[in-house]
């Protein structure tokens, strides 16, 4: 089962993907800045972004593995920016 969510910030495409079999991987503008397979630990993905004042802003992405599917939580700055399921 494959899920993909993205978010767009300040003009960047942020894309998370996880897979069962080839694990997760976070995609920022299309480049791919973090991929892990975890298959009994909570998966945490990290990367980061360039925002309008050319200023470097961390990327964490927390994927929660629930009873009847997966979650996902970006957080950008330490601020949680809203995902859009997309798959």
């Amino acid at each position: 089962m494959k899920s993909i969510w993205e978010a767009t910030f300040e003009n960047n495409v942020i894309r998370i993907e996880n897979n069962w079999f080839s694990g997760e991987k976070l995609f920022v503008n299309d480049k791919l800045q973090d991929y892990q397979i975890n298959y009994f630990s909570t998966p945490i993905l990290t990367g980061h972004l360039k925002n309008s004042k050319d200023e470097k802003l961390n990327i964490k992405v927390n994927i929660l593995q629930e009873f009847f599917g997966v979650n996902c939580i970006l957080f950008i700055a330490d601020e949680q920016v809203a995902l859009k399921k997309i798959k």
